[in-house]
């Protein structure tokens, strides 16, 4: 799909309900997935499925914002905006992983973490800044995959990462359109102008240093080829692996800081 494709136009892409979500990704790409549930804090929190599983043979841990298929998938999951225990449930899985020195695999579909009053008297803002600390310094390879929405700190815990691919369609963005729109203007409908005006696109992003990858899609979006859109993503994140196998330790929490550092700097 040319580069060309108004961001508006993207953002319709992204969110479609067709669009492959974590669980065609682990279904596809990973092997003996074995899913650990609960922060063993509060509770169980569906909107971030994660567990164990083998990838070409190689053990890694693997965590991802979850939608839903169904309407009663989408209203557990909150339409994929997490709570507390799904952000401290990625933790626990993160800190595991770098016990058992597993590289860690995140994929991000997110309008957003869950705004409720609930999640807010649970420490909503604590655990996403937890889980932004947490990835900082973890000793193990981290690469995250913005697969369709990618929106505001909701999305960022769980893309602390040494290599963040993006979708060719997919968005990322420190909020909604529609709330920059309400933010900028007070009016939500003029999202598709706020769209151009937000450098949420794939190819903005990666001029612009935030991103590392574009992941092509097959004409139309991924929901219109999925099984050649998940061998793209098979053979990225394959390939930032194999770069990462052979990092020690504190080379990679040093080079994830100066990563996140210099974002932006091409402006």
């Amino acid at each position: 799909m040319s580069d060309k494709i108004a961001a508006a136009g993207r953002v319709a892409i992204a969110r479609h309900p067709q669009r492959p979500n974590i669980s065609d990704y682990i279904d596809a790409l990973f092997t003996d997935f074995f899913e650990q549930r609960g922060d063993r804090l509060m509770g169980e929190d569906a909107s971030i499925l994660g567990g164990i599983a083998l990838f070409h043979g190689r053990p890694v841990t693997v965590i991802g914002t979850r939608k839903g298929k169904t309407l009663e998938e989408n209203l557990t999951c909150r339409f994929g905006m997490p709570d507390p225990e799904g952000y401290r449930k990625a933790q626990r899985l993160m800190r595991q992983a770098e016990k058992f020195r597993r590289p860690i695999v995140t994929f991000v579909d997110t309008g957003g973490a869950y705004p409720g009053l609930e999640a807010e008297e649970r420490g909503q803002g604590e655990a996403i800044a937890r889980s932004l600390l947490e990835m900082s310094r973890l000793r193990v390879p981290i690469v995250t995959i913005i697969t369709g929405e990618g929106n505001s700190g909701g999305a960022l815990a769980l893309a602390v990462a040494d290599r963040v691919l993006m979708l060719e369609n997919a968005i990322y963005a420190i909020l909604s359109p529609e709330g920059f729109a309400s933010i900028l203007w007070k009016d939500a409908k003029r999202w598709e102008e706020a769209s151009g005006l937000m450098k949420l696109t794939a190819p903005e992003l990666l001029e612009l240093g935030v991103i590392d990858e574009i992941v092509p899609e097959p004409a139309g979006g991924a929901h219109l080829a999925q099984a050649a859109a998940l061998r793209q993503v098979d053979e990225a994140l394959r390939r930032q692996l194999l770069s990462l196998a052979k990092e020690k330790g504190s080379a990679l929490v040093e080079r994830r800081y100066q990563k996140f550092r210099r974002m932006g700097e091409k402006v």
